[in-house]
């Protein structure tokens, strides 16, 4: 070991002056890129904390995590903030105790402490709060969104009402920044906030962008198909589902991308309502009958006359024809029957809804098959198959063709029209398109690229730390030790007159004292010399 360090501090006593500046630049360079990578790798892997809060609330856990001496990065203009992979989990528990993010309201956590004396009209105002802050939230997490507020209006619950009329309506503001919500993801919205309260209809529920429109006006369902959005809306769901439902049954007879359907229909737009009376009068019907019994009795008896006293009120055998006398009788009976007759009458009540199909045309466009041609016999063994070529089909197979999309629409032609002119089926070559591919292969660069670029960021010091490396090695190899003096310390006058006539011209004796003299520079001045003399390879001057 002692040798070696010896051998390095001769050799660097032998470098020259810019050749020890370079050493020591080098070896500065090469140990600042192996810091940098050290310091690199022991950077914490950082994650995603919480994104897209509020001001409010990305200030009050910052706030947090500077009084726990956590290391943190603030990214996404403040709304996002990335923490330690190995602290995020414990971080969210933590912050969660805290009521941290509180997010744009207050959600049911409101009602975890418990809050007494409180009077109904409160209890009801905290739940509705506690609604509108969970929706928020909810909605916030769609893609596109940024921040989302909502508001909720319920009739108040009294016992007598005086409105009946009265429903529960809801205004949804949305921030999307610079983008735009597709159809459905509204759609969404306002199905989300209607099943979330009760006695609200998706159709009371307003949302409003950040620029001011309101996107759940085209998506109002009208039963009457009254506006000419609704109308629109409806032919254009119709004739795009008739037209899949074609377009799948001829791709599995002619390929995939070989038809194109498009089909148009006529909708009734009116609501009809039709009432009609039929008279039978040959079915005559009973309405009333009103039947009346009236029976009268009556009797009358006569008797025998006498004198008065006590002779007459005695009973005595009297005469036969004077005891017997005759006694009246009377019965009457009456009936009376009264019958009211109705003629047949039939009522009919039809009301026919807007949305009835009057009229379906279809326009198709397939392609020619392709047909690969036989090989002839006399081709040698191991000729390739040749390319398909297009081949068109046979009226007979293009009218098979029609009547299949006919009888898939369902399309009834009216007498004496031909069924050409409600459904057009052609055959022709489609172009190809060359764009896709080319934007396929972008989109495909792209990817890649991201790819690289992902892995040169990890590697960037690492390669860095190496590329130094190299280019100090490269440059320590060209470089040439200086010429070393061969120093005669003691030589006589007559020596030196007889062995240095010139710089180039060394003696036997001069070399022994050289040797002798000073060892350590004979090693170089030999190295110096031996390379000065040597011949330069053939083919080169």
């Amino acid at each position: 070991m002692k040798t070696f360090a010896n051998s390095l501090l001769e050799l660097w006593k032998q470098l020259g002056l810019n050749q020890r500046v370079s050493l020591i630049v080098a070896a500065l360079a090469v140990a600042g890129g192996l810091v940098g990578v050290v310091l690199w790798s022991q950077r914490p892997d950082m994650q995603l904390l919480y994104g897209r809060m509020s001001e409010k609330d990305a200030a009050a856990i910052i706030s947090h995590l500077q009084a726990q001496n956590i290391p943190h990065q603030v990214t996404a203009g403040g709304t996002s903030v990335m923490v330690p992979s190995d602290k995020v989990y414990k971080l969210r528990m933590d912050l969660a105790g805290k009521g941290l993010p509180s997010g744009d309201g207050v959600g049911f956590e409101i009602f975890d402490k418990g809050q007494f004396g409180l009077s109904d009209f409160v209890q009801r105002t905290n739940y509705l709060r506690a609604v509108q802050g969970e929706l928020a939230r909810t909605i916030s997490q769609l893609a596109g969104v940024r921040a989302a507020r909502v508001m909720i209006v319920q009739p108040e619950n009294r016992l007598l009402l005086t409105d009946q009329g009265l429903k529960s309506t809801a205004s949804v503001f949305v921030d999307v920044g610079g983008g735009r919500l597709d159809p459905d993801q509204v759609n969404a919205i306002r199905h989300l906030v209607a099943n979330a309260v009760q006695g609200l209809a998706p159709d009371q529920v307003a949302v409003i962008d950040n620029r001011g429109r309101t996107l759940s006006e085209e998506l109002k369902q009208d039963p009457t198909l009254g506006t000419a959005s609704s109308q629109l809306r409806y032919r254009q769901q119709l004739e795009e589902g008739l037209a899949r439902k074609v377009e799948s049954m001829l791709v599995t007879v002619i390929g995939p991308g070989n038809a194109v359907v498009r089909v148009s229909a006529e909708i009734e737009n009116e609501a009809t309502t039709l009432q009609s009376e039929k008279y039978d009068p040959e079915g005559q019907v009973v309405r009333s009958q009103t039947q009346t019994d009236d029976t009268t009795n009556s009797s009358e008896a006569r008797a025998a006359g006498g004198a008065t006293g006590v002779s007459s009120n005695v009973p005595e055998k009297t005469q036969g024809a004077e005891s017997a006398r005759p006694v009246n009788v009377s019965e009457q009976t009456r009936k009376n029957r009264t019958t009211a007759y109705e003629i047949n009458k039939t009522v009919t009540n039809v009301t026919r809804s807007p949305g009835s199909i009057k009229n379906i045309t279809a326009a198709v466009f397939v392609a020619p098959r392709m047909v690969a041609p036989p090989i002839p016999p006399d081709a040698p063994k191991g000729t390739p198959a040749p390319e398909p070529q297009p081949q068109k089909r046979t009226q007979a197979e293009l009218d098979a063709l029609r009547q299949v999309v006919i009888n898939a629409l369902g399309i009834k032609a009216a007498a004496g029209q031909p069924l050409d002119t409600l459904v057009s089926l052609q055959e022709m070559p489609f172009q190809v398109n060359l764009t896709l591919p080319a934007q396929l292969e972008a989109v495909q660069g792209e990817t890649r690229m991201q790819g690289w670029v992902a892995a040169a960021s990890r590697w960037a010091a690492v390669g860095g730390a190496a590329l130094v490396l190299i280019i100090f090695l490269r440059v320590l190899s060209r470089q040439k030790p200086e010429p070393v003096p061969v120093e005669v310390l003691s030589l006589t006058p007559e020596a030196a007159a007889r062995s240095l006539p010139n710089a180039n011209n060394v003696t036997p004796e001069l070399l022994n004292e050289l040797i002798r003299q000073k060892p350590a520079n004979v090693g170089v001045a030999l190295r110096d010399w031996v390379s000065e003399a040597a011949p330069a390879p053939a083919g080169k001057n």
